[in-house]
């Protein structure tokens, strides 16, 4: 689990300074002020937490989808086969 939260935070971190970084080449703000560390921050967490619930619903529903698909397809060949 703590692999997993270490991979996370640092390729969050790496789309981060990938992306600051084109930011700051715009040069032009356009009127905006710059985040704070506190904005930066709380987009950083809540951006960790929408990744981790993606993945996994994808590997729950991934995981039900081939662990009941059996058991639909005997139950529907059951039905027609009468």
């Amino acid at each position: 689990m703590l692999k997993k939260a270490g991979f996370v935070a640092a390729t969050a971190a790496g789309l981060m300074m990938i992306g600051s970084t084109a930011f700051a080449a715009t040069g032009d703000h356009g009127g905006t002020p710059d985040p704070t560390f506190g904005d930066a921050y709380a987009t950083f967490i809540n951006g960790g937490g929408a990744l981790g619930y993606g993945a996994a619903s994808l590997v729950a529903g991934a995981y039900t989808g081939i662990a009941t698909t059996p058991a639909l397809i005997l139950h529907s060949l059951e039905h027609h086969h009468h």
